[in-house]
């Protein structure tokens, strides 16, 4: 069953008033093959049915399931090594001294968007190896948020398959995760860090209490927001920021046109943003 242009569009502009997220006319199949599963899961018969249960009171459920079919979940561990390797040896350093001047012994970090938590957990593991020296009395704090209610529960879960520890350095595989039949195990000691919560990012209300961070990730999330969107988003993350604080996104991704307040710092092999 084919989607018209109508409810293509009315339906398409719910997601987009809830969440941010926004499909071009050129998304129109991927839209139309992800609702269509939920037609034959709810039994509604046309797309225009299903345009007013998203509206009924039964909405917010059945809301529930549909971020689940248009969200994209692909990650693992130890993503973006460039990345992961100027925060571990030069951002992390310059922001614990910077925050050792100031009397500070906390270190807060936000993995937004953070989909089966595999993003949060290697800076939980890099941080770990750092408490006899580095971070030796801090206390540490990781966020993790997504709008899909099922990758928040596999990220507490905190069970992986092969595909996902694929990166993983093998002096990290050894002492932070366990294999038992083919599943791959965290240790509770990298759980611990870690808390994971739902979020959606565009969400004013809750997005303002999101304070004094002094890392946000927010990787390959901004492509899916029209320049409003993004600008509202991004907006958000700067005043959650510490004002020595770093924004990283994905590597194909950009600020340009969206925020002119951040600062572009490169390092080998990729960039980030300061505030």
């Amino acid at each position: 069953m084919a989607i018209s242009d109508k409810d293509f569009e009315l339906i398409r502009d719910f997601i987009y008033n809830i969440c941010g997220m926004y499909f071009h006319t050129t998304k129109k199949y991927f839209l139309e093959s992800r609702l269509s599963r939920r037609i034959e899961a709810t039994r509604v018969k046309t797309y225009a049915d299903y345009y007013q249960l998203l509206k009924s009171p039964r909405g917010t459920e059945e809301l529930k399931f549909l971020m689940d079919e248009i969200t994209t979940n692909e990650t693992y561990f130890f993503r973006n090594i460039p990345q992961l390797n100027a925060l571990e040896t030069k951002l992390l350093p310059e922001i614990v001294e910077t925050k050792n001047k100031m009397g500070f012994r906390k270190l807060r970090i936000w993995s937004a968007a953070s989909s089966s938590g595999e993003e949060a957990y290697t800076m939980a593991m890099i941080l770990l190896e750092k408490r006899s020296t580095l971070l030796k009395d801090w206390i540490i704090e990781i966020v993790g948020t997504d709008i899909n209610e099922t990758v928040i529960a596999q990220a507490k879960e905190g069970i992986y398959n092969a595909y996902s520890v694929r990166n993983v350095p093998d002096i990290y595989k050894r002492k932070y995760i366990r294999e038992d039949n083919g599943k791959f195990i965290l240790a509770p000691e990298v759980k611990k860090f870690v808390t994971f919560n739902k979020l959606n990012l565009y969400d004013d209300s809750k997005m303002i209490f999101m304070k004094s961070f002094d890392f946000i990730f927010c990787a390959n999330v901004l492509i899916y927001f029209d320049m409003a969107s993004k600008s509202k988003v991004v907006q958000h993350f700067y005043n959650n920021l510490q004002p020595y604080g770093y924004f990283f996104v994905g590597q194909s991704e950009s600020l340009h046109g969206v925020n002119d307040k951040f600062k572009t710092v490169h390092f080998p092999g990729g960039f980030t943003y300061k505030k």
